[in-house]
């Protein structure tokens, strides 16, 4: 799956894991201080929230088994690792934009752009004619997508009582359940009687119902400064600086790794250049070098994410132009993912785990890594191709507990003051790994032919054999070694 893609290439997993909004926002008046997230006063805005996360999951899970076969139809395989990164580059930047502009004026005006541009990146991406246009939605999106992820955790700081917000948070985990399991069949069924393009093209409309019921109840409980008598705090011109640096520097880096050509060492050097001091600026003091404490924790954030969805990113166009399974059935093998997934999130929260924490994060990298490892077997004829969806429910295991534990140990490690920029630095490692190993991951596999991995699809099982297995495996087990590196990093979490 991937993550806002929680775990996929549109999601973001701290919806799944009840991180701290990444603003410091204070609960106002406005928030009661008992009841439920379904009393009176709290129905619409809690159903209408949840409804925009269940709809963007949705969209999450579902956009990987269809696109396969959008990049095929546009001729655009050699560029399939952008339609994934795209996303998250300009996220990168729209994150810290969105922090920002709801400690100024409250979290409705973000919202609601992000919602618009999200579901214009659906529109441009649902009738692109070219893979350039494709990837420009894709784009879109993922400044829709950033905006989002930090307003709707401003309402929730805002709208909820301390004592509510499990409860809300508890839902957005929930709403990723269903989708991860009912997201890649019904995307692949779609496909195939529809078209590709129906993934993208249907969810916008959906939108209109959660907002209709959402946008009042913000207007009432969360719009405007969160304090209204004190003056409104400036913008950080430098950090949105440093946020558009690592945009750019990403976008750049990925632009280099796709044309493997001499002349692509310049923006590769530009990328570089514009990237490093950025994320030096953005992220803790030490995380580079695993310093012991917060440096490792978001920098674990961020391999475990990274080598995850860069992994996960190419498993169903290895199922589809490999073994010749349909989008339905390469959708199918991500599927129970997502209950394990949750089922990881869940043992990781019982109170017993508590001493273990470290060893459970250094077993759940090891699962990861394991489960990245195994899933190229399947390049074999003679393997099933059931292993795929064994590994990856194994893997999603692994994740749940990871990635729910970076965040508890991000705010344990946090002072008060701190915890919005701390989370914010967590988001932003997990989403600049992300693009950084799907850049890799997509310049090692159109180097060993990936770009013609598309013709399988349209041939036999007899004649697989003849396409380009080795581009697959160079993405696959480069990542297996990054998620033992992490298990590594998770044996430095705690400061001695």
């Amino acid at each position: 799956m991937s993550a806002l893609e929680p775990r996929d290439v549109d999601a973001d997993p701290a919806l799944d894991t009840g991180v701290a909004p990444t603003t410091t926002t204070t609960t106002t008046a406005a928030s009661p201080g008992g009841g439920s997230v379904l009393d009176r006063d709290h129905r619409a805005l809690s159903i209408g929230i949840v409804s925009v996360v269940l709809l963007i999951a949705f969209e999450a899970t579902a956009v990987g088994t269809a696109m396969p076969v959008a990049a095929r139809e546009l001729h655009g395989i050699p560029l399939y690792a952008f339609a994934f990164s795209a996303y998250f580059t300009t996220s990168l930047f729209a994150m810290v934009l969105s922090g920002q502009w709801s400690d100024r004026g409250g979290p409705l005006a973000p919202l609601t752009v992000g919602i618009s541009a999200f579901a214009t990146g659906l529109l441009l991406a649902g009738t692109a004619g070219t893979m350039v246009l494709f990837i420009l939605g894709r784009a879109v999106q993922g400044l829709g997508g950033g905006l989002v992820i930090v307003a709707l955790y401003v309402v929730v700081s805002r709208a909820y009582s301390e004592t509510l917000r499990p409860a809300i948070m508890a839902a957005f985990a929930a709403s990723w359940v269903v989708p991860s399991v009912v997201g890649p069949l019904a995307s692949g069924t779609v496909t195939e009687h529809l078209g590709w393009r129906w993934v993208f093209l249907g969810i916008p409309a959906l939108v209109v119902l959660p907002l209709a019921l959402a946008l009042p109840a913000i207007r009432r409980t969360a719009s405007g400064p969160a304090d209204p008598a004190a003056p409104l705090p400036p913008y950080d011109r430098r950090r949105i600086r440093l946020a558009l640096g690592i945009s750019a520097g990403a976008g750049l880096l990925q632009y280099a790794g796709q044309e493997l050509r001499w002349l692509s060492l310049l923006p590769a050097a530009a990328g570089a250049a514009l990237l490093v001091p950025a994320a030096r600026g953005l992220l803790p003091r030490g995380t580079y070098r695993a310093a012991r404490g917060l440096p490792s924790v978001v920098l674990l954030r961020g391999v475990a994410a990274g080598s995850f969805i860069a992994a996960e990113s190419f498993v169903p166009l290895m199922l589809v132009t490999q073994r010749g399974l349909s989008p339905t059935l390469a959708g199918m093998s991500l599927a129970v993912g997502g209950a394990t997934w949750a089922l990881g999130s869940w043992i990781q929260s019982r109170s017993w785990t508590e001493p273990y924490r470290e060893r459970l994060v250094v077993l759940g990298m090891v699962l990861v890594a394991a489960a990245i490892a195994a899933a190229p077997s399947v390049l074999i004829a003679a393997v099933p191709v059931w292993v795929v969806a064994v590994a990856w429910a194994f893997g999603c295991l692994g994740m749940g507990m990871v990635i729910a534990s970076t965040s508890v140990l991000l705010l344990k490690l946090s002072a008060p003051e701190e915890a919005g920029a701390n989370s914010a630095a967590l988001q932003i490692s997990d989403g600049l790994s992300n693009v950084l190993l799907l850049a890799a991951g997509g310049a090692a596999f159109a180097a060993l032919g990936g770009g013609a991995v598309g013709h399988a699809a349209h041939t036999t099982a007899n004649s697989v054999a003849t396409s380009h297995p080795a581009a697959f495996a160079v993405v696959f087990l480069p990542m297996a070694g990054v998620a033992l590196v992490g298990a590594w990093v998770a044996t430095r979490l705690r400061e001695r």
